[in-house]
């Protein structure tokens, strides 16, 4: 008889070994939640969704920054710097008066949501992105269509994500260089204007004084402790506020959601189906007169797209639950948005939400997309 006949009871002098202790499964959530970046791909979305549409708008409206946020605006210096400081807001606009700082606040304003969407020193673009949304957009809070709302409050929640992981520049050349951390100049270039730039400190400014000093400890433990448990530690606590992040984003998509539609349900226009027939025949929101003509004179079709808008805005929290039905509705919200942006004439609200909904996509279709981009994807059958 050889010891591979024997019980576990015979090898062990008749004493069974001692089993190992079962894992709960809150213990692996926790070790995950700690441990490993989740949801690094839909953050690289929503990153890379964010910063083309605001480098875009800026873009677009490239001919008629001044009279939106600079010295032609109706809405006057005098009256800007009194609402900023009636309501504590941010902005660098007032900190030097005159043309020259606007045009070199909104042309980095461009420079860096295009840098942010690329993933460029995604820590330091980042916070220069969320500075000058911030910026322009409290300089004139009268200018916007809905989407800049949505933009504002995720370039809050972006800058705390660790949303450069896949799909960026940093990604690739930290994997060129093995790890290596770069020289501090960017930090050290970026803090000359948040350590002496005038002017009140309202929260958003002592957020990006915040983030300068946590990427100085970062890159000070990366430099001179990669392998030290205080680095660990670091990694541990930027995982946790990362998934926090992305947690708020998910429940800020749900909320647009959740309150447009069961505001929708109170109106009596959307309770009787006939809400779009008005927008459709509103010079405003008819950039195709004859297309919105042929779609606001089918009163059968105007019916099913207003309760069909009611009906994806209200299940679509309970959808979560199922992640099939979930899917499913995420494309239709995807032709929503796309149909409210052909007819109604608004591109950029759009695109901002079919962004944010980016959040709730499936991990193995970013896949899926990554490999047929790269030429490694399998034709399928």
């Amino acid at each position: 008889m050889t010891s591979t006949d024997l019980t576990p009871a015979e090898l062990t002098g008749g004493q069974q070994p001692a089993r190992p202790p079962r894992e709960r499964p809150w213990h692996r959530a926790a070790e995950a939640f700690s441990s490993r970046t989740l949801g690094r791909h839909q953050a690289a979305v929503v990153r890379i969704g964010f910063g083309l549409v605001w480098a875009a708008f800026l873009l677009r409206e490239w001919p008629n920054r001044r009279v939106l946020y600079g010295d032609l605006s109706p809405w006057s210096d005098r009256l800007a710097a009194g609402l900023l400081a009636e309501n504590d807001a941010f902005s660098v606009l007032p900190w030097f008066p005159g043309r020259l700082w606007f045009e070199l606040v909104y042309h980095l304003a461009v420079v860096a949501a295009v840098l942010f969407a690329l993933g460029w020193r995604t820590r330091a673009s980042g916070a220069v992105y969320l500075a000058t949304v911030v910026s322009l957009q409290n300089r004139n809070v009268f200018v916007g269509d809905g989407g800049d709302n949505v933009i504002h409050l995720i370039a809050v929640y972006l800058v705390f994500t660790r949303c450069a992981e896949v799909w960026s520049l940093d990604a690739r050349r930290t994997a060129r260089s093995g790890g290596r951390r770069g020289a501090p100049w960017l930090w050290v270039l970026l803090g000359v204007p948040l350590l002496l730039g005038p002017g009140p400190w309202p929260w958003p400014r002592w957020l990006l004084l915040l983030l300068w000093l946590v990427a100085a400890c970062w890159w000070a433990l990366g430099r001179y402790a990669p392998e030290g448990e205080p680095r660990a530690v670091l990694d541990a606590l930027a995982n946790m506020v990362h998934h926090c992040a992305l947690l708020v984003i998910g429940a800020q998509v749900v909320l647009v959601y959740a309150t447009a539609g069961w505001y929708k349900v109170q109106g009596p226009r959307w309770q009787d189906g006939t809400a779009l027939h008005y927008p459709l025949h509103l010079d405003y929101f008819t950039p195709w007169p004859a297309l919105s003509a042929l779609a606001g004179g089918s009163l059968v079709l105007v019916f099913l797209l207003t309760y069909g808008t009611v009906i994806l805005q209200v299940a679509f929290p309970f959808t979560l639950l199922n992640r099939r039905l979930k899917n499913v509705l995420l494309v239709l919200l995807a032709a929503e948005h796309l149909g409210i942006a052909v007819l109604l004439g608004l591109p950029f609200f759009s695109l901002t939400m079919i962004a944010a909904d980016a959040v709730f996509l499936p991990t193995a279709a970013l896949l899926w997309c990554e490999r047929r981009i790269r030429g490694r994807g399998t034709t399928p059958v």
